[in-house]
């Protein structure tokens, strides 16, 4: 579009704008930003974001979904984020309102809007304002089953999940005052969306940065490793003294007992555990428990070669000697740089040698 075409356009995505010519020119302007190119081209104008924006209130159903459709679309490109933050305060009071039909493209939009870091902390810092109700508010409306009759809000999880990577975020899930983290351990067993199970569990991944709440998370009081290991486990069975290990609610499984289908959520469940063993404490408690006849088990079945590599680094960790002396804490350890690339090094090299085995395994790690 050349800029008086740009201009012609506008005219036409304003809320006074004729019906029928408005519905065609959000119908369009979607399509547009359906490719790389169309959204790269419209993500740069603000006139475009700041007209869609105001569609979104629009009296139309129809135009305002398309409005937010293209929002979302156009929220992939850090370029528009600048001019997007500015409709943060609005989605955030759709988003918690149980009556607002539209709430399911609030939630996506804004989660895609919290991918990048600087427009996640704009978001945590308007939720956090006394007229919104905070992050709790946010926990809140994904556990209430049918908050909003109209709207599933299954992506409220990668929401969650996106401001997670802040400290502050993490702080006030981890609040031990108040019970938020707790509310969210039942969703990584969730069957009716993935979108919402790999949500939950990208959060708690990101809390399990913070080690000075390990003892905490492993404690009775939240008791996470269940949690986390019972999406990982199957329908195996384990001899009685192994059994009597493990944590009563992975004990005695049903023969119809289904791991995690999607392979990137397995991979985070192994990125928490991983996490969850860096201190010396944490080691400790989560080899007490069992955890290893759970990862030879998943070892033996996986077929995804990144999975597989997770699932083999965190078992030499429970099998492996203790590291020496004053490197007890694995977070804490400062690597060489030379040594880092060296890893990173081996690192692809056995995934590529990974990804030659054959999909089907019938051997397993066994100690």
């Amino acid at each position: 579009m050349d800029a008086q075409q740009a201009q012609e356009l506008l005219g036409f995505l304003r809320p006074e704008a004729r019906l029928d010519l408005k519905g065609q020119a959000t119908q369009y302007v979607m399509g547009l930003t359906g490719n790389p190119e169309g959204r790269q081209l419209l993500a740069v104008q603000p006139a475009f974001v700041e007209a869609l924006l105001a569609l979104t209130s629009d009296l139309s159903l129809a135009v305002a979904k398309d409005a937010y459709h293209t929002l979302i679309n156009l929220a992939t490109e850090p370029v528009a984020h600048e001019t997007l933050k500015k409709g943060i305060p609005v989605m955030l009071k759709r988003l918690l309102d149980p009556g607002f039909p539209l709430a399911d493209q609030v939630c996506a939009l804004l989660s895609n809007l919290s991918r990048e870091e600087a427009s996640s902390g704009d978001l945590l810092a308007a939720l956090q304002q006394d007229d919104v109700g905070g992050l709790v508010a946010v926990v809140e409306a994904f556990c209430t089953e049918g908050f909003n009759a109209k709207a599933s809000l299954h992506y409220l999880g990668p929401l969650l999940s996106n401001l997670s990577q802040l400290s502050e975020a993490r702080n006030i899930l981890l609040d031990r005052s108040r019970c938020v983290v707790q509310r969210l351990l039942p969703f990584t067993q969730y069957a009716g969306s993935a979108v919402r199970r790999g949500g939950v569990v990208g959060t708690l991944r990101n809390c399990c940065f913070d080690y000075g709440y390990h003892k905490w998370l492993l404690s009775e009081e939240v008791d996470l490793l269940p949690f986390l290991l019972l999406p990982l486990a199957g329908p195996e069975e384990f001899a009685e003294e192994e059994m009597e290990r493990l944590p009563l609610d992975l004990q005695y499984l049903p023969p119809e007992k289904q791991r995690e289908p999607d392979p990137d959520i397995r991979k985070m469940l192994l990125e928490a555990l991983m996490l969850l063993t860096a201190t010396k404490p944490g080691r400790q408690l989560v080899r007490e428990k069992g955890t290893y006849l759970i990862l030879r088990a998943l070892h033996v079945w996986e077929a995804d070669p990144g999975v597989l590599a997770a699932c083999e680094k965190l078992i030499q960790v429970l099998i492996g000697d203790e590291p020496q002396a004053g490197m007890e804490n694995l977070l804490e350890v400062e690597i060489p740089a030379a040594v880092e690339e060296q890893l990173q090094r081996l690192d692809q090299e056995a995934e590529e040698e990974q990804s030659k085995r054959p999909a089907s395994r019938s051997e397993g790690l066994q100690r």
